[in-house]
């Protein structure tokens, strides 16, 4: 787990729908980053496997997702990309997704979509 990262705290928080303070989010994205730099390009996946589309930003819905199909960790997600864009929760959507990567990221993989290039975020921001 992160050095010096309360995970559990920070999923307990976004899951109330609380945005992590500034200085968390950076620390956050700097951990999930360095762990993603280190996978390579293609993953082993232990199945079973739970595959999910496009999210867009529902963070409800990704609620809902995830009490249907199980938590991280007892169930292994694939999540197919387009975590943002259309829906009101982009940050929470994935703000969680980058918790539940940086607390267990044996059992979450992030493939990236089309709404996360630069050129679609310029459009749908």
């Amino acid at each position: 787990m992160g050095k010096g990262l309360d995970l559990d705290a920070w999923i307990a928080k976004i899951k109330q729908c609380e945005p992590l303070e500034e200085s968390e989010l950076e620390s956050l994205c700097g951990y999930v980053k360095e762990l993603l730099v280190e996978e390579s390009n293609v993953q082993p996946v232990s199945s079973p496997v739970t595959v999910c589309g496009d999210i867009h930003g529902q963070f409800h819905d990704l609620l809902k997702l995830l009490e249907t199909g199980g938590d991280v960790p007892d169930t292994n997600y694939i999540f197919m990309g387009d975590f943002v864009d259309r829906g009101y929760n982009s940050l929470e959507s994935f703000t969680l997704l980058l918790l539940y990567k940086a607390r267990w990221p044996q059992c979450v993989t992030l493939l990236r979509g089309n709404h996360e290039s630069r050129q679609i975020t310029q459009v749908y921001g």
